[in-house]
């Protein structure tokens, strides 16, 4: 018998169908799902992984926080334990009855480690199992067939690249965590996160807001004139553009406005040809479909399901180039079965195919469509993903858009004026991608010396914006120049910072004041781990794992000797920092004054972790509210309005929108809700309703703040897992 091991249950499920032509069976035992199929007298078992199967933790021993000296972890053995133990078992039991395995997870190094992990158990129940490797970028017949009929060897090189990252991230997101968590009194759910690739990207964040905090508004005049020609009315604006000099505006228009008639100065015509967009890597995917309300982490999802069913290519890649081999006339005839088939009988109409290019690489090809897919049989949110990729796919084969522009030099009393007009002479790519748009702006005829009606002059102050916020696609690829993170965890790092409400906005991403405490006293006291050059260093460094330039014992061994370096510059100002992040903090938890006594009330948690709102008055005021248990939660500024509350008013947004609510859980005003969210990477958890609270109220009581020695034997333990797991 022959094993073949996947990646996912969906993956699985189409590769034996693709082999077996259809015919399988489904069986399951001890609770893991596999399939059957038999080809040319050789029986055949595909089994479903789902993703990595195996943790990295550290020894039982450095589980207590608070008992664990950080400087020991640096250097701690690092264990690897099955996370699925059912399919683990499994694979344990099938090798003794196989005699070959064929590994047919993702191509690519995530892919590579999970394709390992299988073996490891495999071996454990047959040592002499033989191994395979099968490399596809697209689960359809003809690429699975290919792959199985020219089978490799594995790639360790790539497979000890991935376990890398992953012994590295785990390593330093654990320190660094229970560091800060500790310093400032955080554990429970509420730490705070650290990660080698998480802190510099929020640092990125963090510096873009101080910026915008900075930011000096400088006031600037515009002239603008609405002119007719032909009963045709247009635009010009002064020449200058802006004026900064208010007087310098005020004369101008005066002079402009005594003229009755603009004169016709100068025409001047010229041609524009909008190149057509290169294929889609996955930074560019990311961010095309976020520019159409997809949130990057969930284009991602939405792109692998697609990717497992046979309808889109490995969405994981740099690529920006077709390779040679790519049939893309049989793409495009797979297409006339689709709701694409008139645009893509015109492509095809045009008979030898000259596809774009952009950055060439050598892994995957870009993302473009596979296999023809009819609207009703996808959700619509996958349509949208999948109509994204074909109408790329189609641009990419078409022709530059050509416009015709005129500049137009108009005279209001010797002051100069331009109007500029556009017009499309070909449409080219830009029918195939309509999310991409060119704006025509008609002007009448005019020629040299014509006259134009002046209809209204305006003199309009302005004022200078501060530069803008990044979105989630314009982080990604920032984060992509710096060398933060891969193609494949990047959209991943975000969500995380949303998650632990480090940031929040769904368009324009906003840093909360935990992100300026966490990052303002890092820059301060070590400012190694908010750069991105030592990040971006040891992904170079696994980069020559990959090729067999460095082992992943090595590139680890020195992460853990940068670790602990850094550890080292920490600890000596442990008390500064521990200072400035409870005082960051203090001023994040706030929710307005308490209506009982002169103190403030901020978020407080209990002994159980969960959080309420006491006063810092306490002991001598022990007014105290429940708080909803996830979301953030903010103080809008203003009391209740109802005369007998005078509670404040806080807003929480979690994944079902925004709602704002009084404080008192006992106050008729009833919780307001907000126009709701989508469900996207801001949204960070289910708020819940203020009823549904209440119960916990008589359970608040403000617990005294925790003493935080980094190595004192205490019994208190949290979330060793969570910490781990940061990136």
């Amino acid at each position: 018998m022959q094993l073949i091991i996947s990646e996912k249950s969906i993956a699985g499920e189409r590769i034996a169908e693709i082999l077996a032509d259809g015919k399988i069976s489904v069986k399951r035992e001890d609770g893991a799902q596999f399939f059957q199929f038999a080809k040319d007298r050789q029986e055949f078992e595909v089994i479903p992984l789902r993703g990595h199967i195996t943790d990295l933790e550290f020894p039982k021993k450095f589980a207590n926080w608070y008992g664990t000296d950080l400087k020991e972890l640096t250097a701690a053995e690092i264990l690897y334990t099955p996370s699925e133990p059912q399919i683990a078992e499994l694979l344990r039991k099938k090798a003794a009855l196989a005699d070959k395995v064929i590994i047919a997870t993702d191509a690519d190094r995530e892919g590579e480690s999970i394709g390992l992990e299988a073996i490891r158990y495999l071996k454990e129940g047959n040592p002499k199992i033989l191994e395979e490797r099968a490399y596809f970028s697209a689960i359809t017949p003809k690429e699975i067939k290919d792959s199985f009929s020219k089978l490799q060897k594995m790639n360790y090189n790539l497979a000890d690249s991935a376990d890398a990252r992953r012994e590295i991230d785990l390593i330093w997101g654990a320190v660094l965590t229970r560091f800060l968590s500790l310093m400032s009194g955080r554990t429970g759910k509420e730490f705070l996160s650290v990660g080698r690739v998480q802190t510099p990207t929020l640092a990125i964040v963090v510096d873009k807001e101080k910026e915008r905090q900075a930011f000096k508004a400088t006031p600037y005049w515009e002239l603008k004139a609405i002119l007719e020609k032909d009963r045709k009315e247009f635009e010009a604006m002064h020449k200058n553009a802006r004026f900064l000099d208010e007087q310098e505006a005020k004369d101008a228009f005066e002079k402009a406005s005594k003229a009755e008639h603009g004169i016709v100065e100068k025409v001047t015509k010229s041609k524009r040809s909008l190149a057509k967009p290169v294929p889609f890597n996955t930074t560019e995917f990311l961010r095309s479909a976020s520019s159409i309300g997809v949130s990057p982490g969930e284009a991602m999802n939405l792109a692998e399901s697609l990717y497992m069913q046979g309808f889109i290519s490995y969405p994981r890649t740099d690529n920006q180039t077709y390779n040679a081999t790519l049939d893309l006339n049989e793409i495009l005839n797979g297409l006339l079965q689709t709701e694409f088939s008139a645009l893509s009988q015109k492509i095809l109409s045009k008979g030898k195919l000259d596809p774009s290019k952009g950055k060439e690489t050598k892994d995957h090809p870009p993302i473009h469509p596979e296999m023809p897919a009819q609207k009703s049989k996808l959700n619509d949110k996958q349509w949208k993903v999948y109509e994204l990729v074909v109408r790329r796919f189609l641009a990419t084969l078409s022709e530059p858009c050509e416009t015709e522009n005129l500049s137009v030099e108009i005279s209001l009393n010797k002051e100069p004026f331009l109007a500029k007009g556009q017009l499309i002479t070909k449409m080219g790519w830009k029918e195939f991608y309509p999310y991409s748009t060119v704006k025509e702006v008609i002007l009448p005829e005019l020629n040299e010396g014509d006259k134009c009606k002046k209809v209204k002059l305006g003199n309009e102050r302005k004022e200078t914006q501060p530069p803008a916020r990044y979105s989630q696609a314009s982080l990604i690829k920032l984060m992509e120049d710096l060398g933060l993170g891969t193609k494949s965890t990047r959209a991943e790092i975000i969500q995380k910072l949303y998650a632990r409400q480090y940031i929040f906005g769904a368009k324009a991403i906003e840093a909360s004041n935990i992100s300026f405490a966490v990052i303002d006293s890092l820059e301060k006291n070590c400012p190694t781990v908010t750069k991105p050059e030592m990040t971006s260093d040891l992904e170079k460094q696994m980069d020559d794992i990959a090729e067999g330039k460095k082992t992943k014992e090595k590139v680890v061994q020195d992460s853990r000797k940068i670790l602990l370096e850094v550890l080292e510059e920490i600890l000596q100002k442990k008390n500064e920092i521990a200072s400035e992040l409870r005082q960051g903090l203090m001023k994040d938890s706030i929710l307005g004054k308490c209506p009982k006594c002169e103190g403030m009330l901020r978020i407080m948690f209990g002994r159980t972790g969960k959080r309420f709102v006491g006063c810092t008055s306490y002991p001598k005021c022990t007014n105290s509210y429940p708080l909803p248990q996830n979301g953030r939660v903010t103080w809008l500024g203003k009391e209740c309005p109802q005369e007998d509350c005078k509670a404040p008013m806080i807003s929480v947004i979690g994944k079902r929108g925004k709602y704002e609510m009084c404080l008192n859980m006992n106050c008729k005003t009833k919780a307001l809700w907000k126009k709701p969210a989508a469900k996207t990477a801001a949204a960070t958890s289910k708020p819940v309703k203020p009823a549904a609270v209440k119960k916990t109220a008589s359970k608040a009581k403000i617990s005294k703040p925790v003493k935080t020695k980094i190595a004192v034997k205490k019994t208190v333990s949290s979330t060793p897992k969570a910490s781990a797991k940061a990136k």
